[in-house]
């Protein structure tokens, strides 16, 4: 690989930060209307961005690798000191930014889906009728507790 290649990946990989900003924006917005049918659709797309997200961060660390620096974000600072312009540097900050944005959107959407689910268990809490430990129901319909077990001798 040249010498370009972790800035090459690092404009893709901002890129696709941007796109998935996107996507958690929206899914929040279906969240926060409880719309089931969009959400399914959304869900898919942001696994795929963060999966394409990943492969990319990868090879741009092995780039960074076989062009004599670490193969990891710290690796990244050292080549940009070295080898990157302003606007390389301004590239990465941006994209540490959107990344930060990124987990945020992302825990905030994962506390309306704990909202969601709460709400949604206390709903069908409130459908479900008093539980009374032990109860049976005998030949009229109506629940009867029983205290007593009738074993089965064998003999």
């Amino acid at each position: 690989m040249h010498n370009g290649a972790p800035i090459l990946l690092l404009r893709e990989e901002q890129r696709l930060i941007t796109v998935l900003l996107d996507v958690l924006k929206e899914e929040q917005q279906y969240l926060v209307a409880a719309d089931i049918d969009q959400l399914a659709q959304v869900t898919p797309r942001k696994a795929e961005l963060i999966n394409q997200m990943a492969v990319l961060a990868t090879e741009r660390h092995k780039a960074l690798g076989s062009a004599g620096f670490e193969a990891r974000e710290a690796g990244m600072e050292v080549w940009l000191a070295a080898h990157g312009t302003d606007d390389d540097k301004a590239l990465w900050n941006t994209v540490l930014e959107q990344t930060r944005e990124a987990k945020e959107v992302n825990r905030l959407n994962g506390m309306l889906i704990n909202k969601q689910l709460s709400h949604t268990q206390g709903a069908l809490q409130a459908l479900r009728p008093p539980s009374q430990a032990g109860a049976v129901y005998g030949p009229s319909g109506r629940t009867t507790t029983t205290t007593t077990s009738r074993g089965f001798l064998a003999g």
